[in-house]
């Protein structure tokens, strides 16, 4: 395998080529999108798409109910693999924690919920008695 020539080894790259290559989004409109929608932050700050960002800056991005916060390791402007996608950032343990935790209330919320599906036919015919006893 050859050494990357310097123009491969870039020392900041543009926000919304790093998380189209990271693989956080499937096109680079997309991360351009989230980004100005202020779903991605870089250093706790709202960005533009065009931002320079360098190894060591962190990330704050949300996707879908998750809010993921990551540590960037590797610059990449070109999309790789997804072993060497993950390998351009790191996600901090408090992160991580949270995102489980989250998970599992949206799981147990799911089961609690009585609303989440409809009455079967025998309570139905509950509610219709219920309802007729008050004429």
């Amino acid at each position: 395998m050859s050494k990357p020539s310097p123009k491969e080894i870039a020392s900041a790259v543009r926000l919304d080529k790093w998380l189209w290559a990271a693989r956080f989004y499937k096109t680079r409109a997309l991360a351009q999108e989230m980004i100005s929608g202020g779903k991605v932050q870089v250093n706790g700050q709202r960005c533009k798409p065009g931002r320079k960002i360098e190894v060591g800056a962190t990330l704050t991005l949300w996707q879908g109910n998750d809010e993921k916060e990551l540590v960037i390791v590797g610059l990449s402007e070109k999309r790789l693999s997804a072993p060497l996608a993950q390998a351009l950032y790191e996600e901090t343990e408090a992160s991580i924690t949270r995102r489980t935790e989250r998970a599992e209330q949206r799981r147990l919320m799911a089961d609690a919920d009585p609303r989440a599906s409809r009455p079967d036919k025998k309570q139905r015919r509950a509610l219709l008695r219920f309802k007729n006893q008050d004429e």
